[in-house]
C-alpha cells in the first residue's frame, strides 16, 4: 500500500468538520435514528493526526446499512470491503489514499463499538497517554511514511494495551 502517512498538528476545525458531516449524513439518511460519534485522533483535542475525520455509526444490525448505501453514495461515500473485519462496515469519502472522512459502522454497544469509544475517551482523559500515542504515531509515520497498512498495524499493540488498561479502571 503506497499511500503517504502524513500527520498534522491538532486543528480545532476537525470538530467543526465532524459536526458538518454528521449533519450531512443525518440529512441523507432521513428519518433514521442515528447514533453517530466522532472517533479517531481528530476527535481528541490536542492530538496530532492524519487529517481524516473518522466517525462511527451505531446500528442494531450491520445489514441495516444495505438500505442506506444509495443515500451514502449520493453524498460521496463509497463502501470499502474489509473481509478481515466482519464486525464493521466501512465507507470512505474522497479518493483512495486522500479520503476526507471515514465512516465506520458497528453494532451499537458491541465490543468493537465500545473499544472505539473507550480508546477515544482514554486519550481525551489522559494527557500522558495522549502524548505517548502522539510520539508513537510520529515515529511510525517516519518509519512507514509510504505504507499506511504497516503504520496502522504498528499502532495496534498500543491501542489494545490502552483499551485493556481503561477497561480495568472503569467503574461499573
Amino acid at each position: 500500500m503506497n499511500q503517504e502517512v502524513h500527520i498534522e498538528a491538532y486543528d480545532a476545525a476537525w470538530a467543526d468538520q465532524y459536526a458538518a458531516e454528521a449533519m450531512n449524513i443525518c440529512s441523507a439518511l432521513g428519518n433514521a435514528e442515528l447514533l453517530l460519534e466522532h472517533i479517531g485522533s481528530t476527535a481528541v483535542p490536542g492530538l496530532s493526526a492524519k487529517p481524516v475525520v473518522d466517525m462511527m455509526l451505531g446500528v442494531e444490525k450491520l445489514c441495516q446499512i444495505d438500505e442506506w448505501k444509495g443515500q451514502l453514495g449520493a453524498i460521496g461515500y463509497e463502501e470499502i470491503h474489509h473481509p478481515d473485519m466482519p464486525e464493521r462496515r466501512f465507507f470512505r469519502k474522497g479518493p483512495r489514499g486522500a479520503g476526507t472522512h471515514h465512516l465506520h459502522i458497528y453494532v451499537y454497544q458491541s465490543e468493537a463499538w465500545n473499544h472505539q469509544w473507550l480508546f477515544r475517551e482514554e486519550l481525551r482523559r489522559s494527557l500522558a497517554k495522549r502524548k505517548d500515542y502522539e510520539r508513537l504515531k510520529q515515529t511510525l509515520a517516519r518509519l512507514y511514511s509510504h505504507d499506511r497498512k504497516r503504520y496502522t498495524a504498528a499502532k495496534a499493540p498500543f491501542i489494545q494495551r490502552t483499551i485493556k488498561q481503561a477497561q480495568r479502571c472503569r467503574l461499573p
